[in-house]
């Protein structure tokens, strides 16, 4: 069924054209401080816990705040984001993590192994995967270093993967006492 266009069509997309050809004709300006981000939400951002919500407005935005132990490649393999350093023992029981000097959370405070611990096990809580691997964990150890280690019960080939993951829940790391909120 072909119709022709409403007045409301027709004044919407005059409109539109309108303002299109007002700014061709003016030159683009650089921000005057090149240190600001200006980002625009597509959805309100209603949520800033990351581990309540799926949604990918709270999701993105925690990755503007938060970071990631382990991030994926063009391979999609998993690669250190805040270790110096980290190993596999040979049994594949321990994993042992160093973190990068110099990394703070956005208010100022350095990151810690407590800090990474915390965030592992809230997130293990709310995350299948996380909850599949909270299965087999034995012990997580972190202090006011910047070390911290898993211990397993058995090899979990995912490990490294899950830390790693990008979407749904990410397994962001965030300050203690705010990881230590109940995650539901």
């Amino acid at each position: 069924m072909a119709h022709g266009m409403t007045r409301r069509e027709f004044a919407m997309a005059a409109g539109a054209a309108g303002l299109t050809i007002a700014g061709l004709g003016r030159p683009v300006q650089a921000a005057a401080d090149t240190r600001i981000l200006r980002f625009i939400m597509r959805n309100d951002l209603r949520v800033l816990d990351p581990m309540w919500t799926t949604a990918y407005v709270t999701r993105n935005h925690a990755y503007m705040v938060f970071d990631t132990l382990f991030a994926l490649d063009s391979k999609l393999q998993p690669q250190p984001q805040m270790f110096g350093d980290y190993n596999v023992s040979d049994d594949k029981l321990v994993y042992s993590f160093t973190l990068r000097d110099g990394l703070r959370f956005h208010d100022g405070q350095r990151v810690r192994g407590a800090d990474c611990v915390a965030s592992v096990k809230r997130w293990m809580a709310r995350d299948s995967l996380g909850q599949t691997l909270a299965t087999v964990v034995d012990v997580m150890r972190g202090g006011d270093d910047k070390n911290f280690a898993i211990r397993l019960k058995e090899p979990f080939p995912l490990l490294l993967a899950g830390l790693a993951k990008v979407s749904s829940l990410p397994p962001f790391i965030l300050p203690e006492r705010v990881a230590k909120t109940d995650p539901f």
